[in-house]
């Protein structure tokens, strides 16, 4: 069911290799999760993972399971463990490798694996931009930012034009997993065949342009940018790299080591090619366990320096007062083995504990200004699930501890009250030792405070 137009091209593109290309197609697609180390460390969770494991040799975290592995379906993805993600999408963030205390930008970020990854990097130090142009997509994000426990990301659901003109100079790294015509998801992805057109293909290099010359002026000297798309038209990958370098003579191709499997991009694809375009990185579904990606690694001229501010239109947010966070306060001091610090935001009646030196979210569309604390309410507070799901049971007074191949589990991600003894008050509900989410237990009875939208029966 392969487009004809597409064969035709892939075929010129492949000769000889083509054959054994389109035999992929009939070959099942590979499946895998990346751990999450904000949440376990890898060999614990391999310990206890109750499914069949292989390494994903491009990346840390990342682990192939078997076809009749159903991880979504498994309390552990619940509580942030691992992240489900196509394994060629694995390589993009390890690529860009980011580091703690850096500032880093994730343009186009749902639904949200290549921000976690990269956050894992990060440790929960420095600042990670993640945006997503399409606000239902950006809800999207921002869930899986709290689930997966990262406690550092501003969520924005803004157009790249926006967010240059907020920021100049100002981001460590930046990846750009590009909006592009989707050719290397053919296989995982049915409708991306329908959708496809060489109308359709010119349409995303164009608005890869856009994408990049906004992340251009974004980048502090020094810094780099990793740029991938999922497809395998040269148009959208060393054409796009080629037409960008052009017009930004102030970025180079950096030459980077392919890992198993990985092909280099070429040269000869593209009309006037730029130097280097041989340490471009092509990764082949015939070639590794993986669907089709391209990525290419660039470094802007000048040298990379922490002292270096960049430009910020409204500065940095400047937060409220400790006492606007008084209930805030007694409800950690009441349920916390230790007080959370930093500086605090209010978003209506919701409360942030926001990244440090965070930028001004003035005149930007905001979903996630860092870790979502809860809600401020006349004299009292009411936790989040964000804040149980960045939590360690060894950070609360209160813990009720469930096994995941218990009935309780089940019951609790239902939205069912449990039965159990205890001291009143908040609860943080584990799994096998991974916090799930807030119970709140009077007359041994704990009530369920599972967010409604998350309960698997509505």
């Amino acid at each position: 069911m392969l487009p004809e137009q597409f064969c035709v091209r892939m075929k010129e593109m492949l000769g000889e290799e083509y054959a054994a290309f389109y035999a992929s197609y009939d070959l099942p697609k590979y499946q895998a999760l990346r751990i999450n180390p904000l949440k376990t460390e890898r060999d614990t969770f391999l310990l206890q993972a109750p499914f069949s494991l292989n390494r994903v040799p491009w990346t840390t975290n990342g682990y192939y399971y078997s076809g009749n592995d159903q991880p979504g379906r498994h309390p552990y993805h619940e509580a942030g463990v691992y992240y489900i993600q196509e394994p060629s999408a694995m390589a993009p963030a390890e690529y860009l490798m980011a580091e703690p205390g850096e500032r880093i930008l994730d343009l186009c970020a749902a639904p949200g694996g290549k921000s976690s990854q990269i956050a894992c990097s990060m440790q929960g130090e420095g600042l990670i931009v993640c945006n997503e142009i399409h606000p239902a997509r950006a809800k999207i994000l921002s869930e899986n930012i709290e689930r997966m426990g990262v406690c550092n990301a501003l969520v924005t659901n803004e157009t790249p034009q926006k967010l240059s003109d907020n920021f100049r100079e100002y981001f460590d790294r930046i990846l750009v997993d590009a909006p592009c015509s989707g050719e290397g998801m053919f296989r995982k992805n049915e409708d991306a065949c329908d959708e496809w057109s060489p109308e359709n293909v010119e349409n995303c290099a164009a608005r890869q342009a856009e994408i990049l010359d906004c992340a251009a002026e974004m980048l502090k000297p020094g810094g780099r940018l990793v740029y991938s798309t999922c497809t395998f038209a040269p148009t959208e990958n060393e054409g796009s790299i080629s037409r960008f370098l052009e017009r930004h003579p102030e970025f180079s191709i950096l030459p980077v080591e392919k890992k198993d499997g990985m092909m280099p991009g070429v040269p000869a694809w593209t009309e006037h090619p730029a130097d280097g375009l041989e340490h471009t990185i092509r990764l082949w579904p015939h070639h590794l366990k993986g669907e089709g990606h391209y990525l290419a690694v660039l470094q802007k001229a000048g040298v990379l320096s922490r002292t270096c501010q960049g430009y910020c239109r409204n500065g940095v947010e400047k937060g409220i007062n400790e006492k606007e966070c008084r209930e805030f306060f007694a409800f950690a001091e009441e349920n916390l083995v230790k007080n959370i610090t930093g500086n605090f935001l209010k978003f209506g009646d919701q409360l942030y504990r926001m990244p440090e030196g965070m930028p001004s979210i003035r005149n930007l569309k905001v979903l996630r200004p860092g870790l979502h604390l809860g809600t401020l309410k006349k004299n009292r507070f009411e936790p989040s699930h964000a804040l149980a799901l960045a939590l360690r049971p060894d950070q609360v007074k209160h813990v009720c501890s469930l096994e995941s191949d218990s009935p309780q589990v089940k019951a609790y991600l239902n939205g069912q009250t449990l039965n159990m003894d205890g001291e009143k008050g908040w609860y943080l509900v584990t799994v096998d030792g991974y916090s799930i989410g807030w119970g709140k237990l009077a007359g041994g009875i704990l009530k369920n405070h599972y967010p409604k939208g998350l309960r698997k029966n509505g």
